[in-house]
């Protein structure tokens, strides 16, 4: 499963590469601070600073809010700054009376609780972005490119799949339903596959592969240096007793891996598909689904080399 890829996050080259419009008001609800949240969406840091940095006044409502949150999440992570910082000095008093390994751990602890958390302000007070910005898990948004209504348009979605109609616990008993089989396609994703298809853009992909025992994560990257065009099927969920706030989701379709995936240990890869084929994909006709696995069986292939991920 790919459970991790580096996106084109940036919203901007987003649109610029597919001429594509923005969902602005999808993009505002989804930061919206209104609604109750408790804690701000999840995204890739590169999305945040591609607001932050427009010039647009249509997404300059969307850059205060994020301001917001990033100062909320400053301001408590200063105040456990100093949390851990007096533990810290609690331990090396205890160790210079008399040394316990307790003390010794607790101030192992707290020395890299504070690295981490100092790591983790400094990223949110930065405006250049950084490699690691672009990095996608499950459960967070990112920009999807959708078709609706003749039109390419760029949508915030969560990478997690919640199917509509399907229950909200299904994201802890299928917590795999952030990439869709090839081979499920017409089992559970079929109120999804032939209907509601998108697309990411993606430089590399992170899998979990056992190595000499060990669970380690693989970096696999296009030979060719060219992005992926990543096939994706999304949902519309409502919540039907209006509980819930709607959600946008997607998973990643993958299939049977290529060689080099699977000489390196892993049993799946992300479907990339060619560029001509991207209309067809994004527009199907779900009364002919062999047209789409032809575009899986003319996928690219551009051979993906491998590293043990940093």
């Amino acid at each position: 499963m790919c459970y991790s890829a580096q996106i084109e996050a940036a919203y901007t080259k987003f649109v610029r590469k597919f001429g594509a419009v923005l969902d602005k008001k999808a993009f505002a609800k989804m930061w919206l601070r209104d609604e109750g949240k408790e804690r701000r969406p999840k995204t890739p840091r590169a999305l945040d600073l591609s607001f932050l940095a427009s010039d647009d006044p249509d997404v300059a409502g969307i850059a205060q809010e994020i301001r917001q949150w990033d100062a909320e999440d400053i301001a408590q992570l200063e105040t456990e700054l100093f949390r851990q910082a007096k533990r810290l000095a609690d331990a090396e008093r205890k160790l210079a009376t008399k040394p316990t390994k307790t003390a010794e751990n607790e101030k192992r602890i707290a020395g890299n609780k504070i690295e981490q958390i100092k790591g983790r302000i400094a990223d949110l007070k930065r405006s250049r972005p950084e490699a690691k910005d672009s990095r996608m898990f499950p459960g967070y948004y990112c920009p999807v490119l959708v078709s609706e209504g003749g039109r390419l348009v760029v949508k915030p979605m969560r990478y997690q799949c919640r199917l509509a109609g399907k229950p909200a616990f299904y994201d802890t008993k299928f917590p795999g339903t952030y990439n869709a089989r090839r081979d499920s396609l017409e089992k559970f994703w079929a109120p999804a596959f032939g209907r509601t298809h998108g697309l990411i853009v993606a430089d590399r992909f992170y899998e979990h592969v056992e190595i000499d025992g060990e669970n380690r994560v693989l970096e696999f990257v296009p030979r060719t240096g060219e992005q992926m065009l990543i096939a994706c099927l999304w949902s519309h969920w409502t919540d039907p007793k209006g509980q819930e706030p709607d959600l946008l989701s997607f998973a990643a379709v993958t299939d049977d891996p290529e060689p080099e995936v699977a000489a390196a240990g892993h049993d799946r890869t992300i479907i990339n598909i060619k560029p001509e084929h991207v209309d067809a994909w994004l527009n199907p006709d779900p009364a002919n689904l062999q047209a789409l696995y032809a575009i899986f069986d003319d996928k690219r292939h551009p051979y993906y080399e491998h590293r043990i991920a940093a």
